[in-house]
């Protein structure tokens, strides 16, 4: 007699187990899911400044560096983009774009961004992610 198997998701780690109608569970190593997420909620990445500062602005976010996180002589440390609203007032310091881009281009970074929410409204989300583990 031939057992069915059906894939049952256990983990964000790209595992898989399966179960048997015999009772029998079996681990397999997948693949990440190649599921694209809708329209609205797709997410983006460039290394264009003008792209970046354009998102930003559209939701009034200003460049900005976590305070105390540059080193002697540079004017940019950790960078953020800093919106209006959020927790940011006390540990982020307003930069230029121009000092932003200089320390996202020495740290070759790459921007990835969400334009709109799954429901459609503009999105704020965005993660500053090294080129190199592309």
């Amino acid at each position: 007699m031939k057992t069915r198997s059906t894939p049952i998701k256990t983990s964000r780690a790209g595992s898989r187990s399966k179960v048997s109608l015999g009772g029998t569970r079996t681990r397999t190593k997948t693949a990440r899911s190649t599921k694209q997420p809708s329209r609205a909620s797709q997410s983006h990445t460039t290394t264009d400044l003008n792209e970046i500062r354009e998102w930003a602005e559209a939701r009034r976010g200003k460049p900005a560096t976590v305070k105390g996180t540059a080193r002697k002589g540079e004017e940019a440390g950790l960078l953020r983009i800093d919106f209006p609203g959020y927790s940011g007032k006390d540990t982020l310091q307003e930069i230029s774009w121009d000092d932003w881009y200089e320390k996202f281009t020495e740290s070759n970074l790459e921007f990835l961004y969400q334009d709109k929410t799954k429901g459609g409204k503009p999105s704020r989300f965005f993660k500053l992610v090294s080129r190199a583990t592309r």
